[in-house]
């Protein structure tokens, strides 16, 4: 485990002191949580550029063309709606 020394604006000292006391938790655990989030963001944006770049417009149209249209599986049907 590393430490790391942080300057924030005390706006955001603030905030993160009372978020965390909120979630019953440590200032610290709460930004190792936040850059947790940023970071799995980042990395699942890129992750889906990657593929996207990847992507067959065909196969993916072929896929599609295979699925019955206006068709819901039995159990996907929207419920009925009630009438008053």
């Amino acid at each position: 485990m590393s430490q790391y020394a942080l300057r924030l604006p005390e706006s955001l000292k603030a905030a993160a002191k009372r978020i965390a006391a909120q979630d019953d938790t440590t200032m610290n655990q709460f930004f190792v949580v936040a850059i947790a989030e940023k970071i799995s963001a980042m990395e699942t944006a890129a992750f889906f550029e990657k593929r996207g770049a990847l992507a067959d417009a065909k196969a993916a149209q072929k896929a599609w063309d295979k699925v019955a249209r206006n068709a819901p599986a039995a159990g996907d049907e929207w419920p009925a709606k009630n009438k008053a």
